[in-house]
């Protein structure tokens, strides 16, 4: 089991949380975003801050854990804070007193989270800025996410924004930035934060992935086809790529391409040394798992992968077994969508 998952056992699993993995608010780096840290960097060392922070971007590109590094510094008095520092552990268990977290509501009674955030939750801010900051002076609100207030709650937030306290930082994360009032949008700076690029976007996984103790990678997949009676030709971690004999199986590449095409699992035939077949037809598939990687599918996953794969070809010919793997297929992707280990890894 992950560290995450160990610490999830405990605590239900937070809103738009990838299970087995770390929370923003527990991840130090950020990448991608180094131009966004610059600019709120910069207004913070110019004595010019604004008291309150709109981050927009798409689901799953980091907005949260930008937000966190934002209160860690602030907090942290201008400095980049590490793991190993107190006011990191503060933020990361929410302890900090200077620190306040405002998002849905957690049901006991349904053990489910609220599908808004209620004016109840946006009213601790009474409580909390009406006591005096101790430690760095500052005191910081994160909402997580502004778009999930229901109308009660964005009043009550407004009147906040309206008349903040002194040494009082806002940030406000939200995917859609249409769904909050005007008013709100006003009274806050916008920082619009990018989408990341792949080469960002494979470190964040990868971070994710070691950080938390995961593995998904080719050497698992490979393993998982070996047990159901495939031939690797070759495969490793290195490369996140396998090249499978389909022999075993009485099966071309082109033809186990086309089937797995069918079902939405993407694959490329490919020759093998001493292919008996053409360059057309081939002997062989090529498999990749940066893909899989990139949604966030660990070591279950990646046996779950080389199950439907064997259905698949197994059962090729058979339009109900084949349908039955399609469902499968989009569930399993459903559940893991592309930007999901970003929204985790990058926040």
């Amino acid at each position: 089991m992950s560290a995450a998952a160990e610490r999830q056992r405990a605590a239900p699993l937070e809103p738009d949380r990838l299970e087995g993995f770390s929370p923003p608010r527990e991840v130090e780096r950020v990448f991608g975003h180094d131009a966004a840290i610059d600019e709120f960097e910069d207004a913070l060392r110019s004595g010019r801050m604004h008291h309150a922070w709109l981050l927009v971007g798409p689901e799953g590109i980091g907005k949260a854990t930008l937000a966190y590094r934002f209160a860690r510094t602030v907090l942290g008095q201008g400095d980049r804070v590490g793991e190993a520092e107190a006011v990191f552990r503060k933020v990361a268990a929410l302890s900090h007193p200077n620190l306040l977290l405002l998002h849905r509501a957690y049901n006991e009674k349904t053990k489910r989270y609220g599908q808004w955030i209620g004016v109840d939750e946006v009213r601790r801010l009474r409580a909390f800025l009406g006591n005096t900051a101790g430690e760095s002076g500052w005191r910081v609100v994160i909402v997580d996410r502004a778009d999930e207030l229901n109308t009660n709650a964005a009043n009550a937030l407004l009147k906040a924004l309206e008349e903040p306290p002194a040494r009082t930082l806002f940030l406000l994360i939200c995917g859609a930035e249409g769904r909050l009032p005007v008013t709100i949008r006003s009274r806050t700076r916008t920082l619009r934060v990018s989408t990341l690029d792949e080469g960002n976007l494979e470190k964040a996984v990868r971070a994710a992935l070691a950080r938390d103790g995961l593995e998904a990678d080719a050497k698992t997949l490979g393993t998982a086809l070996a047990e159901r009676g495939f031939t690797l030709v070759s495969g490793g971690t290195d490369c996140h790529l396998l090249l499978v004999d389909l022999r075993s199986k009485g099966i071309t590449g082109k033809v186990a391409q086309q089937v797995l095409d069918g079902v939405g699992i993407h694959t490329n035939k490919n020759t093998i040394p001493g292919d008996p077949e053409s360059p057309f037809v081939t002997s062989g598939m090529r498999l990749g798992t940066a893909a899989l990687t990139t949604r966030g599918m660990a070591e279950p996953e990646m046996r779950r992968v080389a199950e439907l794969i064997d259905t698949a070809i197994t059962g090729r010919g058979n339009d109900e077994a084949l349908r039955r793997v399609r469902d499968d297929v989009h569930e399993l992707t459903a559940n893991y969508p592309l930007t999901a280990l970003a929204m985790s890894a990058a926040g």
